[in-house]
């Protein structure tokens, strides 16, 4: 992410706030058949399968590695830098990418890998644009989609073509003509392999919709975008976001695609020189568990590792861990998250309070926890008859005292509270949030 990316986020979060577009999802309470994704791979899973972070490493470090098994996260992303593997016409070197997913096999996570930017023996290094370039992006493409095929991993065509990665100005036409150049070729090569895009910065309408009307929906298995927001918009706000998309999703979806395409949440962060470490904490949690609870089934923070040590610059800040790998509260909440909701699956939004009051419902053979925080003030929230609790925790791991009452005083920090069984009927009868475009 760049300063371009910035003033795309901002323009988005600018439409946002005109449309009034936080009221275009709701939690259905009516039971109804959930339409399964195109992909397994897509597919909504218990905690943490989809959730990630971005890593900018192919071998990473003692400390990398480390603080990555402790956190017990499920995906991460990092890009197939398509010029540092074919230095000669032809001829490929995968050995770095062979290390990476064989490090991450070893620990039972899975990989997003984006498939990106120009290379100087085509094109002058510039985005694909001519038919001999994008045959050479196609063959390269098929050697690495047959060469990991059976492997657990999610292909991304490129990041954020619709900002300045797409060299040297964004181009629709070009863009959608390369995806129909190398969709084909990994499919022919793997054809079981799941492929997301188009990977936008923010979430610009125009340039998605450019892309359905030239088929991206025919070729992709989920769409990917970034959601980034201004750092005082808080991540509740990329459900309006993601119901606008969803809404042109349906729109565009081919008459005889059956399944559902999902959105992916495949890059997104704060950085904690605009917020403050503990609220970058908070709001990481608070964008999983949004997601997650909205049928986001692919979460990936950005960033895992702080970029630098400038403190004044941004973009050194989106990390989890600082330069110097010492966790910050982002990393300490990442990892009481999955610890508390491990093997949890998301099962809605439990309808309490007002509209900025959170109540996100999760199961576990037939356990059940509930994850409590508000957008708003602090104040108390009467969850129903028939609950109580065995244990509380704090977004950072804290034990607390399990509550005595279902008057629960909420603020802006998740908390998260483990259901004395039986379950009452008012959590089994919960259903999955869905967005008014139908995300899947």
């Amino acid at each position: 992410m760049n300063a371009s990316t910035w003033v795309t986020v901002m323009g988005a979060c600018i439409s946002l706030v005109l449309a009034g577009c936080g009221h275009l999802a709701q939690c259905s309470h009516n039971r109804e058949t959930q339409v399964p994704p195109s992909h397994p791979a897509l597919a909504m899973q218990p905690v943490p399968d989809g959730l990630g972070v971005n890593i900018h490493f192919y071998d990473g470090n003692e400390n990398d590695l480390r603080l990555l098994d402790e956190a017990g996260i499920g995906t991460v992303r990092m890009d197939v830098d398509w010029s540092g593997s074919e230095k000669q016409p032809g001829t490929y070197d995968f050995s770095r990418y062979d290390r990476l997913i064989r490090t991450l096999e070893q620990r039972g996570i899975r990989l997003l890998f984006i498939l990106d930017y120009g290379n100087p023996l085509y094109d002058d290094g510039l985005a694909p644009h001519s038919e001999p370039c994008r045959a050479a992006y196609a063959r390269f493409c098929a050697a690495l989609a047959a060469r990991y095929a059976g492997k657990p991993v999610i292909w991304e065509l490129w990041n954020e073509p619709n900002i300045d990665f797409w060299k040297p100005k964004p181009n629709v036409d070009d863009y959608m003509t390369w995806c129909k150049a190398v969709v084909p070729a990994i499919r022919a090569a793997d054809p079981h392999a799941c492929i997301i895009g188009p990977a936008t910065s923010g979430v610009p309408i125009s340039f998605l919709r450019a892309c359905f009307e030239r088929g991206l929906l025919e070729l992709v298995d989920g769409v990917s975008i970034h959601p980034y927001r201004a750092p005082r918009l808080s991540p509740e706000t990329a459900i309006g976001d993601y119901a606008q998309l969803a809404a042109l999703i349906d729109e565009y979806r081919p008459k005889d695609r059956k399944h559902a395409i999902p959105i992916i949440s495949g890059e997104w962060g704060y950085a904690s020189v605009e917020l403050t470490v503990e609220e970058q904490g908070k709001h990481l949690a608070r964008q999983w568990l949004t997601n997650l609870t909205y049928g986001i089934p692919i979460s990936i923070w950005y960033d895992w590792h702080d970029d630098g040590q400038d403190p004044a610059e941004r973009e050194h800040h989106f990390g989890t861990v600082t330069w110097d790998y010492q966790p910050k509260p982002a990393y300490t909440a990442m990892k009481a998250l999955i610890a508390e909701l491990r093997g949890y699956a998301p099962k809605g939004r439990l309808q309490v309070g007002g509209k900025d009051d959170y109540v996100a419902v999760f199961e576990r053979a037939g356990d059940c926890k509930l994850v409590l925080w508000t957008t708003g003030a602090p104040h108390e929230v009467d969850l129903g008859p028939g609950l109580a609790f065995t244990r509380a925790t704090d977004h950072l791991g804290g034990v607390q005292p399990a509550p005595q009452s279902t008057a629960i005083t909420i603020d802006d920090a998740p908390r998260y509270l483990t259901v004395s069984p039986p379950v009452p009927g008012l959590l089994r009868d919960v259903q999955p949030c869905r967005l008014e475009g139908g995300a899947g």
